[in-house]
Order: structure tokens, then sequence, then C-alpha cells
């Protein structure tokens, strides 16, 4: 068996790897449903650690500050009000988005059409039961 210096004709290794074609970036690919909503799944499962990570160190400093009315409080603040609508959206996101791979593990739903169409689906219905949980039970 040849190594890649027994070429004969004087070209290294190194001269070699320099000239091999390289992956094209993600920048080069159409985005397509599918790649976005991989893509927003991983986020939405790292937001969703660090949230409830922020929740329940909350909800220590409650417990051990004697249930302080002024930590409870924050929860009327804009912006912890917009952090936990996000936080929902990402939960109810990542929940119909799982459901959806739990389908395709099971063998359906590869086909390009109906990938595209029960990604929209997962959008749709996040949506809409991020929106039912803000109305109805809060």
């Amino acid at each position: 068996m040849s190594n890649i210096n027994d070429i004969g004709s004087g070209i290294d290794a190194s001269d070699l790897r320099a000239r091999r074609p390289i992956s094209p970036h993600l920048s080069i690919y159409k985005k397509q449903i599918s790649s976005v909503l991989s893509i927003l799944h991983r986020l939405t499962g790292v937001g969703l650690f660090v949230g409830f990570s922020v929740i329940a160190w909350w909800m220590i400093c409650w417990i051990f500050s004697k249930f302080d009315p002024q930590i409870y409080g924050m929860i009327n603040n804009l912006i912890v009000r917009l952090g936990l609508y996000v936080l929902s959206m990402a939960l109810f996101y990542h929940l119909c988005n799982g459901i959806r791979h739990l389908f395709w593990d099971m063998g359906y739903g590869y086909s390009v059409p109906v990938m595209r169409q029960s990604g929209w689906i997962v959008v749709v219905v996040s949506t809409l039961v991020t929106i039912v949980f803000w109305v109805v039970v809060c």
C-alpha cells in the first residue's frame, strides 16, 4: 500500500490537503423549513435548560428569603413576564417538534411535502397552544 508521500511527482501531503475541496458553509445552502426547525429545536432545548435553571434559582431565593413579597413581585416586571412568554413558547415548540420527531422515528413523514407540512403544523400548533396557555390558564 502506498503512502500519500510516495506519489513520485514531488508533491507533499500538505500540498494535497491545501488543494482538497472543503465542505460548503451553511450560508451556501438555501434555507429549508426542516433545517430551520431543526436548528430552532436545538436552540430551544438549550434555552429551556437555561430558563428553567433561572426559574429554579428564583424559586430557591424566594423560599429561602421566607417568601419575601419583593422577590415574588418580580414576576410583574415586564422583562420577566416577556421571558416567561418566550420560555413557554420554547417549551411548547420543543414539545410539538419532539412529537414530530417521534413520528419520524417510527418511519412516517419522510417525504418532502409531508415534512414541510408537518413543520408548519408544528409552528402553528405551538403558537396556538402558547396563546391558549397564557389566555386560559394564566
